[in-house]
């Protein structure tokens, strides 16, 4: 058997998408088109992160450990990048820009790092700023601990609340029973520091001996999705259930999201991870997909130029290669449209400073929804 064939069984059982599950036949297919599929940049495997330059160009990761320069239909390579440690599902993986970007120059990264004694690497998250096509000033910001070999779960989706506070998430690296309800322990978590790195002094662990207090929320599986409510500023979560069990979560200041003790998932064997979906001090989702779709990515629809859509929630899900569209009401899901059927694996989707949504996937790179 040829090693890429190898991996690629090696990831789809990471992600949970046994034979044995089938796409969910309540998601409704699109009646009408309302749009038009426009390739955008081609050739990139892995597209996992996207982040658009003030001048209306666009940064992209490519989770082999490259970052891309598109503009105006050239890439270009930036150089300078940190040493990345590519295994599994880890390597180069979200960008984000600083909310004054334009004043500042500052960009953000998460990656994994094997910076550390541990063999192996873990989720680490840098600052820098462009020049010249490379990366300068370079600042690490957080480094979780301690690595690992193991090459699943590793986060990491970026995002900035109105504050100005930079959230990120690192998954629990497969280490279900010692770290996501561990607060004295790296992974299942979703983070919030200072643009700098500092920790905020409200964060809910702070003074809490031997705690890591960049910790905001904790009792997470892996966080692939991260989005700013676009009207109450609030930060929405998406992760990866294990057989079932992927979930979308408000995240709360200091609350348990309650893995591995409660989910609605069950192993990929076939087994009963936990008999209980519920328990007093942890939260439940606010959706949650059984069948896992894998979910990956996600950006709340804004823009005038999909009117139907506005205050939708878009989520690429990588196991069925499909784009979903949520309708919400009152913090509910009363529909979902499937968008994008068998193009491939939805990795991510931002919508554009042009109103346009882009959308990362596998094997093809970015495409754009052209409205008709």
């Amino acid at each position: 058997m040829k090693k890429s064939i190898i991996f690629q069984y090696f990831f789809v059982v990471l992600l949970g998408t046994s034979c044995a599950q089938t796409p969910d036949k309540n998601l409704n297919l699109p009646k009408t088109l309302d749009f038009t599929v426009e390739s955008i940049v081609s050739g990139i495997q892995n597209p996992w992160g996207m982040a658009f330059l003030p001048d209306g160009s666009l940064l992209i990761t490519e989770k082999s450990g490259e970052l891309i320069h598109f503009d105006s239909g050239k890439t270009t390579k930036i150089g300078n990048l940190p040493e990345i440690y590519v295994r599994g599902q880890g390597g180069l993986m979200d960008i984000e820009l600083h909310p004054n970007y334009k004043e500042n120059g500052w960009l953000y990264l998460s990656y994994a790092s094997s910076e550390g004694d541990e063999k192996g690497g873990n989720t680490a998250i840098m600052r820098a700023k462009l020049s010249n096509n490379k990366l300068t000033q370079k600042q690490l910001l957080y480094k979780a601990e301690p690595n690992s070999t193991r090459g699943q779960h590793f986060g990491s989706r970026l995002e900035f609340d109105n504050e100005g506070y930079l959230y990120f998430s690192v998954g629990e690296r497969g280490n279900r029973d010692v770290n996501p309800q561990d607060i004295m322990r790296d992974g299942g978590k979703i983070y919030r520091i200072h643009d700098d790195g500092r920790i905020p002094d409200d964060n809910p662990f702070v003074g809490k001996s031997g705690a890591k207090t960049a910790i905001f929320s904790y009792g997470h599986r892996n966080p692939q999705g991260l989005a700013k409510h676009p009207e109450t500023g609030k930060i929405w979560e998406h992760e990866h259930g294990p057989r079932g069990g992927d979930e979308i979560n408000i995240i709360q200041k200091g609350k348990n999201y309650g893995w591995p003790v409660i989910t609605y998932g069950i192993n990929y064997s076939g087994t009963k991870i936990t008999d209980e979906t519920s328990k007093p001090g942890m939260e439940q989702p606010l959706y949650q997909w059984t069948p896992s779709i894998a979910p990956s990515g996600m950006t709340f629809v804004t823009s005038d130029k999909y009117p139907k859509w506005k205050g939708n929630l878009l989520v690429g899900s990588l196991s069925f290669q499909y784009l979903e569209r949520l309708e919400l009401k009152n913090n509910k899901v009363t529909y979902r449209e499937k968008l994008l059927d068998g193009m491939g694996r939805v990795r991510n989707v931002r919508q554009g400073p042009d109103g346009y949504i882009y959308v990362g996937i596998e094997g093809k790179g970015i495409v754009r929804l052209a409205p008709k």
